[in-house]
């Protein structure tokens, strides 16, 4: 019986990805990704097997990996970030347990930068204090779920950092989200955007919670919306812990 990593490749540049992430890719006989991340850590893929399916195919993914793991294989499943956060993690190990346990594959989870870290880093220090994430993508979780925790996390003034913003088909829901948000915090609040976080097209942006939907915002980008007392200081935002300075 093969062994499958279930590997959190970061963000995508490959200098943000942890050593241990790195082996695990350098080792393993088979990668198994989505397409777009296959295409960003193909200098360590070499002439390995790979598996790689479209978005959407995440279980036939699973399978396809498990299958190997079981003929002998040892496999690296990626997924960007961490692959426990919004990635594949929970999936294959569910489809894993569910098999007898004298054919289940060995398993481990290999952690890695979220974007969430890797957009905070750039845009200075917002998660000092709690902080909530939320995707705003409504393929697997209902919208109405989706804008129930949003207004949660704003009455509970947690800094909130938003998953899968906007896409191509899916452009109001952002808008419902600052409806929803400006109820509780004032048109100033600081918001932060990256979009590409650790990739060549990385961009930062810092707007208002009044004006950022003018901004660009698409599925490479992850948003960060200050509570109330996040401020803006030489273009970087920071979220207070209360540390006294005297």
């Amino acid at each position: 019986m093969g062994k499958i990593s279930i590997v959190g490749i970061g963000p995508g540049n490959i200098s943000d990805m942890t050593p241990k992430a790195r082996r695990a890719i350098e080792t393993a006989e088979v990668i198994a990704g989505y397409n777009t991340y296959i295409k960003l850590i193909s200098e360590l893929i070499g002439g390995k097997k790979i598996i790689r399916t479209a978005m959407l195919q995440e279980v036939e993914r699973c399978q396809m990996t498990i299958d190997e793991a079981r003929a002998g294989k040892s496999v690296a499943l990626i997924s960007s970030g961490d692959a426990g956060i919004y990635g594949m993690a929970g999936l294959v190990i569910d489809m894993i347990l569910d098999l007898p346990e004298s054919e289940r594959p060995q398993f481990e989870v290999i952690a890695g930068i979220s974007a969430v870290n890797a957009a905070a880093s750039i845009l200075g220090a917002p998660l000092m204090h709690d902080f909530a994430v939320i995707s705003l993508s409504d393929l697997l979780t209902d919208w109405e779920l989706i804008k129930r925790r949003v207004e949660c996390a704003a009455a509970g003034d947690f800094v909130i950092a938003l998953y899968n913003p906007k896409s191509k088909k899916r452009v109001t829901n952002i808008l419902e989200v600052q409806e929803i948000l400006l109820r509780y915090r004032k048109k100033n609040t600081p918001v932060g955007i990256v979009t590409n976080a650790g990739r060549l097209e990385e961009t930062k942006i810092i707007s208002t919670l009044e004006n950022f939907t003018a901004e660009e915002i698409n599925m490479f980008s992850l948003v960060l919306i200050g509570n109330s007392q996040t401020y803006v200081k030489a273009g970087f935002m920071i979220t207070p812990r209360g540390y006294s300075r005297g």
